[in-house]
C-alpha cells in the first residue's frame, strides 16, 4: 500500500509538473528588454545584417565606419538583420569564430553598446542553441540572441521575428544543407504561436513607432526578391496593426521601398560583408526609393513625431537619407 502511494504521489508530482510547463507554453509571451531614451526624448541606433565573416569582404570596413558614425549620432544601440556568423553559424558555445566575427571586429568605442540580433539561415545551418546561448555574454556582454523578441525603447518598440521557419524551401529542398530545427518542430505550431504573440504584442503596443526587423525581405528587387511566406503569413498582420518600418537582412545591399496599400516602409541593411550580387528585378522596380547594390549599414534617429533614416556606404559616405513625420499617438 505504501508502494502505491509512493507510486501515485510520484505520478500526481509528474503530472502537475507536466501542467505547470504547459500552462507555462500556453501563457509565454515575447521576452521583453527596456532601453531608455536620452535626455533630449530621442533615441538612435545603427543597423547592419549579413556580416560575420571574420573581417573578410570589407566586413572590417564597414565595423569601422559603424564605429566613426555611431560616435557621431552618440547610438543607444545596434540591430543586426541577421546571418550573424557565416557559412554555418556556430558550432558551440566555445566557437572561435564567435570573436574572430563579432568581439574582435566590432571595437570602435560607440558599438560598445548592446547588440540586439536574430537569426538569419546561415545562423540556422550551424548550432542554433549555442547562438541564442545566453553564455556566450561571458565573452562579450553586448550579445543578445534571441528567436523573437521586443526591445522597448519608450517612443519606439522594435518587434524582433525569427523569420527562417517561415521559408518553404529550407524544409522541402534544403539542398546539402543541414538546419536545425530544434525548438521549432512542429513546425506549423511554432508559427501559429509566434504569429499570434505578435499580434497580441502589437495590438497592446502605446510607442509611437512600431518597427519590425527580421531576416528575410518582405519587399526587395534584389538577389533573394519578396519571400511570398513572409507576404502571405506577416505582411497583412504588420498593415492591420501600423507598423510604420519593416527592417530585415537577406538581400546583400542597401534598399528603401514604399508600399502601395500601406503606410510601411521596408528597408534592407544586408551589406555587412560580402555583397555585389549584380542582379536586380527589373520587373518589379514599384515602390523603390533607393537601391544600392553593395556594403554598408544605416542609421536611425528617432524622435515623437520625426524619425531620420540614412544609408552609408563602406567609406562612411551617405548614399540616401529619409525624413518620416507622423502624429502622436492618441492618449487613451
Amino acid at each position: 500500500m505504501a508502494s502505491f502511494s509512493h507510486h501515485f504521489s510520484s505520478m500526481h508530482l509528474v503530472w502537475m509538473a507536466c501542467c505547470h510547463v504547459y500552462v507555462l507554453c500556453a501563457l509565454a509571451e515575447l521576452q521583453r528588454f527596456e532601453q531608455p531614451v536620452k535626455e533630449d526624448g530621442s533615441i538612435s541606433f545603427l543597423v547592419v545584417g549579413d556580416w560575420g565573416r571574420k573581417g573578410n569582404y570589407n566586413q572590417s570596413n564597414v565595423a569601422f565606419q559603424m564605429g566613426r558614425i555611431g560616435e557621431e549620432l552618440n547610438i543607444d544601440f545596434v540591430v543586426s538583420t541577421g546571418d550573424n556568423f557565416y557559412e554555418d553559424g556556430l558550432r558551440s558555445i566555445n566557437d572561435p569564430v564567435f570573436e574572430k566575427s563579432f568581439s574582435k571586429i566590432y571595437t570602435a568605442k560607440s558599438l560598445q553598446k548592446q547588440w540586439y540580433s536574430v537569426l538569419g539561415n546561415h545562423d540556422y545551418r550551424g548550432n542554433v542553441k549555442a547562438q541564442l546561448s545566453p553564455n556566450l555574454r561571458n565573452i562579450d556582454s553586448r550579445w543578445i540572441c534571441l528567436r523573437s523578441f521586443i526591445l522597448n525603447a519608450e517612443i519606439v518598440e522594435l518587434f524582433f521575428i525569427d523569420t527562417t521557419p517561415f521559408v518553404d524551401k529550407y524544409f522541402l529542398k534544403p539542398k546539402h544543407h543541414h538546419y536545425d530545427w530544434r525548438g521549432v518542430m512542429p513546425r506549423q505550431h511554432y508559427l501559429s504561436n509566434l504569429l499570434k504573440d505578435l499580434e497580441s504584442a502589437l495590438q497592446d503596443s502605446t510607442a509611437n513607432w512600431k518597427i519590425v526587423v527580421g531576416h528575410h525581405t518582405i519587399r526587395s528587387i534584389g538577389h533573394h526578391g519578396e519571400t511570398k511566406e513572409l507576404k502571405k503569413q506577416l505582411l497583412p498582420l504588420l498593415e492591420a496593426n501600423n507598423v510604420e518600418m519593416y527592417i530585415n537582412g537577406h538581400d546583400h545591399c542597401l534598399e528603401h521601398m514604399t508600399s502601395n496599400t500601406s503606410q510601411i516602409q521596408f528597408f534592407t541593411s544586408g551589406g555587412g560583408s560580402k555583397a555585389w550580387k549584380g542582379d536586380i528585378d527589373k520587373l518589379n522596380k514599384g515602390g523603390v526609393k533607393f537601391y544600392y547594390d553593395g556594403q554598408g549599414f544605416m542609421s536611425l534617429e528617432l524622435r515623437q513625431t520625426h524619425g531620420k533614416i540614412v544609408f552609408y556606404d563602406v567609406f562612411g559616405k551617405v548614399l540616401y537619407n529619409l525624413n518620416l513625420f507622423k502624429q502622436l499617438n492618441p492618449v487613451i
